[in-house]
């Protein structure tokens, strides 16, 4: 990182870990290395490139989470697992204390497909990179600006389950309402072109740590 005192920001290309939180036991259950685009007080870009390793929950049996039924997705044993991520690379954007970060999807061939809203604790910041957990409600925005709500049905199981309550839950949604407020005006990021990036042929896949579920030293604003 570079700066001093409580300003510290990453460089271009530098490789840190985005990671999120079990809603349940709290700990880091996803990770997924990735290279800085760009790291100021308004904007965390980060860039995650195809077939990067990372760590994602499977079911006890190694199964993909999504083919458990609904009813026991969020109460069945888990684990985690390392894969590579298949498909495009995802650009993912962030600011500061925003409870949401913003993510771009392309098809091959750098064709645009679409921005995704993930709602989610506001990100704290440390050394090795930024932690945060997510909320289960989500906003897919299509190239035309029009949108819907995702994963509805996994936001309440979610509440069933006791991962989150009344008060936590009715935040959730007002941050949903407040993106799809600014998406609507189409404010920042959607109105600043990022669609159009694309990554410095020179940069290499981070690689994964051993250690990529250690707790960190200290956090930074």
């Amino acid at each position: 990182m570079t700066g001093s005192g409580g300003s510290q920001h990453w460089a271009p290309g530098d490789h840190i870990l985005w990671r999120y939180r079990d809603n349940g036991s709290g700990d880091v259950h996803i990770c997924r290395p990735v290279t800085v685009v760009r790291d100021t007080p308004e904007l965390l870009a980060v860039w995650m490139a195809p077939g990067t390793e990372c760590v994602k929950p499977v079911l006890a049996d190694g199964r993909p989470v999504h083919q458990e039924p609904l009813a026991t997705r969020y109460t069945a044993p888990r684990t985690t697992a390392r894969a590579r991520w298949a498909g495009e690379g995802v650009l993912k954007l962030a600011r500061p204390g925003e409870p949401w970060s913003v993510w771009l999807f392309w098809e091959r061939g750098w064709e645009f497909r679409s921005w995704y809203v993930n709602l989610e604790e506001p990100r704290t910041r440390w050394s090795g990179g930024i932690d945060s957990e997510d909320h289960f409600l989500d906003i897919s925005v299509n190239p035309d600006r029009s949108w819907l709500w995702r994963d509805e049905d996994e936001f309440a199981q979610a509440q069933r389950d006791g991962l989150m309550d009344a008060a936590q839950a009715a935040r959730v949604r007002a941050a949903g309402d407040a993106a799809v407020a600014t998406l609507r005006a189409w404010g920042a990021p959607f109105r600043d072109g990022w669609e159009n990036w694309r990554p410095d042929p020179a940069w290499t896949v981070p690689e994964l740590p051993a250690d990529w579920d250690r707790t960190p030293a200290h956090t930074a604003p």
